[in-house]
């Protein structure tokens, strides 16, 4: 089993039609392109970013295949396969599996609040069953629990758990984890605005929602901090900071659509509960695009 997590993988947002009703395949095909062309490691479909909540399972599933049949394998595809019902996720993670991706991600269950020992034997029990390598997803702002050091270093146990993303914004906790786990598992950066201190403690790269819009731009980040090269890393940093934080004005990936959108990439529409981005927001995030000018 070879997977290499190393460098950029992009949370690929979800186009809709304008009235939300549909995907919109043929932005989304576009969008997957300008992945491509930029170099992206990978693309993860059906995470936070792809609005994964508000897609039916049917979506859910064919999202997943058509990334792999338009990605046709120019980069990995790491189908977001989570859920807070344990037979859920593995019937997603089976699906996904069959589809050819080259790794799921698991996101922790949200809502039903598991105990440590819950979350253990979730992740185990969908591992157990995914045929591709296996990547967790700690987002205790998303889900209200956090999946406890002690807790990961038991799923070890399972051959298939080669990562985690990590967006639990507890640096501590991470570098904790990376120090006991060695090698044996990847950590991936979950925050945009934490991948450097992320790398500078062992982490190998980001899944990353500013590079759906700048990928280019991200990757050379990555790939200067991974090099070594802490100036250029830092410069491109501090470049893109302003556009991380306002990817988070509103609740992701409302302004980040609405970025695409000024670059034509998609509508902007989101499902509800999610709104669109309010025009003051609108005006602020197209000035400082336009201060930021086109991915290079």
């Amino acid at each position: 089993m070879t997977f290499d997590p190393t460098g950029l993988f992009t949370a690929i947002a979800t186009p809709f039609t304008g009235d939300g009703k549909s995907i919109d395949y043929t932005a989304y095909a576009a969008l997957l392109e300008k992945q491509i062309e930029a170099g992206v490691r990978g693309v993860v479909p059906c995470g936070t970013t792809g609005e994964s909540p508000t897609l039916s399972h049917a979506e859910h599933e064919e999202l997943i295949r058509k990334t792999v049949e338009l990605v046709r394998g120019r980069s990995l595809v790491i189908g977001g396969t989570g859920s807070n019902a344990t037979a859920e996720a593995i019937r997603l993670t089976e699906q996904a599996c069959e589809a050819g991706v080259d790794a799921v991600m698991l996101v922790n269950p949200y809502y039903n609040k598991p105990t440590q020992e819950g979350l253990y034997q979730h992740f185990r029990a969908v591992a157990r069953a995914s045929s591709v390598p296996v990547i967790l997803y700690n987002i205790r702002g998303r889900t209200a629990v956090n999946v406890e050091n002690e807790t990961m270093l038991r799923l070890l146990d399972v051959e298939r758990i080669v990562a985690v993303k990590e967006a639990s914004g507890d640096l501590l906790q991470m570098a904790a984890l990376k120090e006991k786990a060695g090698d044996r598992l990847a950590l991936l950066s979950g925050d945009d605005l934490l991948t450097p201190a992320v790398l500078s403690i062992g982490g190998c790269g980001v899944i990353s929602v500013i590079s759906n819009v700048y990928p280019r731009r991200t990757g050379r980040m990555v790939a200067a901090f991974l090099s070594g090269d802490y100036a250029s890393g830092r410069k491109l940093f501090y470049e893109l900071r302003g556009f991380m934080e306002a990817c988070f004005w509103e609740t992701n990936p409302i302004p980040v659509k609405a970025a695409l959108a000024f670059r034509g990439l998609c509508t902007g529409s989101v499902r509800l509960p999610l709104t669109e981005l309010p025009p003051p927001k609108k005006k602020a995030l197209s000035d400082l695009m336009d201060r930021l000018g086109a991915d290079q």
